[in-house]
C-alpha cells in the first residue's frame, strides 16, 4: 500500500539511524527501496548484511537526488509514494500519522511531516513550506523552538521532499515523461518546483504535526553543493514556473533577491561556500534561456496559482 524510498549517495554512516527508525514504525504496510546514487562507500554492502527486508535500487552512476528519486517512482507501484532523506530518524507514529492523514482528507494530494532538528530536538526545521512571489522558498517555523504553536493541522503551500508523503496518482500527473522531479534542477529546489507545478493543477498539501521526523541538516549534502545549486535553482525555478502576471508584478522583487544573495556572497568572498553561490547564480543566468522556453500557462493554471499564494507567505495558514 506504501512506498517509501530512501535516496543515498555514500550514506552508510547515515543509514542505521534512518532504517532502524523504519523497521520500528507502528504501521506496518510499506516497503522500504533505497535508490542508491552510485555510492562508492558500503551503502549497498551495509543494506544487504543488516537490513534485508529493503529492496536497494542500484544506479550506475552518479545522476543526483531528482534523477534518483525519478528512478524510484518508476521501479514502484503503491498508491502513496513516501520520501525520506537517509539523514534522519523518523518517530515510530511518522508514517501512520502521515498517511493517515491522506487516508482521513482525499481532497489533500501531498501530506508534510514536522521535522526537528536532530541534535536539538525541540528546534523546528520545517512544519510545512512556503514560497515568496521573490523566487525564495522557505521553511515555516524554521529555527523556532517547538512550543506547540504548529500543531494545529494547516493547508501549507507544500512539503518539503525530505519527508513527505504524495498520492501516486497525483504524482503521476504532474509527471514530465514519467519524471516527478524536473532533473534539470539536479538537487535542491526540486521539491518546490514540484509543489508550484502542483499548485497549478490545484493540488492541495495538508501539514501533519504529528508525524514528527529528526533531521541531521544537510547530513548527506549541504555547504558548498547546496550554496551552489540554491544559487543556480531559486531563479531557474520562478522563471519556470511563474504566471505571466506574477512576473510583470514581482520581477523587480526577483532582482533584488538575487542582488541581495550577490552582495552577500562578494562580502564573504573568502569563504567557499559564498564563492559557490555566485557560480550558481552564473550558472542560472546561462540555463535561463532553457528554464523560459518551457513555460506553458493554461488560464485555469494561472488563476489557481495567483490564488494559492495566500498559503505561500509565512503567517498565512487556514484550518482545514
Amino acid at each position: 500500500m506504501i512506498d517509501v524510498v530512501v535516496p543515498n549517495y555514500n550514506g552508510s554512516a547515515l543509514l542505521p539511524t534512518c532504517l532502524d527508525s523504519l523497521r520500528a514504525q507502528t504501521r506496518r504496510d510499506f516497503t522500504v527501496t533505497v535508490v542508491d546514487d552510485a555510492s562508492t562507500d558500503d551503502s549497498v554492502a551495509l543494506i544487504t548484511t543488516r537490513y534485508p527486508e529493503v529492496r536497494v535500487l542500484r544506479l550506475p552512476q552518479n545522476r543526483g537526488f531528482a534523477a534518483a528519486v525519478n528512478a524510484a517512482f518508476a521501479a514502484t507501484r503503491e498508491p502513496f509514494f513516501v520520501l525520506l532523506n537517509n539523514d534522519t530518524e523518523a518517530d515510530p507514529n511518522w508514517l501512520a500519522a502521515l498517511i493517515g492523514a491522506l487516508e482521513r482528507w482525499p481532497q489533500f494530494a501531498f501530506a508534510a511531516a514536522k521535522l526537528r532538528l536532530f541534535d536539538r530536538r525541540n528546534i523546528i526545521h520545517s512544519a510545512g513550506d512556503f514560497y515568496r512571489p521573490n523566487g525564495e522558498p522557505g521553511n515555516r517555523g524554521v529555527w523556532e523552538e517547538d512550543r506547540g504553536q504548529y500543531d494545529a493541522f494547516h493547508e501549507v503551500f507544500g512539503p518539503c521532499a525530505g519527508a513527505a508523503a504524495y498520492r501516486r496518482c497525483a504524482l503521476e500527473q504532474l509527471a514530465e515523461d514519467g519524471r516527478v522531479f524536473d532533473e534539470a534542477l539536479v538537487m535542491y529546489c526540486e521539491d518546490v518546483d514540484l509543489n508550484l507545478r502542483a499548485r497549478r493543477k490545484g493540488l492541495r498539501t495538508i501539514f501533519v504535526p504529528t508525524a514528527v521526523v529528526y533531521h541531521r541538516l544537510s547530513a548527506s549534502g549541504g555547504g558548498v553543493l547546496a550554496s551552489y545549486y540554491c544559487g543556480r535553482n531559486f531563479p531557474l525555478v520562478w522563471v519556470k514556473n511563474m504566471p505571466p502576471v506574477v512576473q510583470r508584478r514581482y520581477w523587480p522583487a526577483l532582482l533584488v533577491s538575487q542582488l541581495r544573495f550577490a552582495l552577500h556572497s562578494l562580502r564573504h568572498f573568502r569563504e567557499p561556500a559564498a564563492r559557490a553561490r555566485l557560480r550558481g547564480q552564473l550558472a542560472g543566468l546561462r540555463a535561463l534561456p532553457h528554464f523560459w522556453s518551457r513555460r506553458a500557462f493554461t488560464p485555469e493554471e494561472e488563476a489557481a496559482l495567483v490564488a494559492a499564494f495566500e498559503l505561500s507567505q509565512p503567517p498565512a495558514q487556514r484550518f482545514v
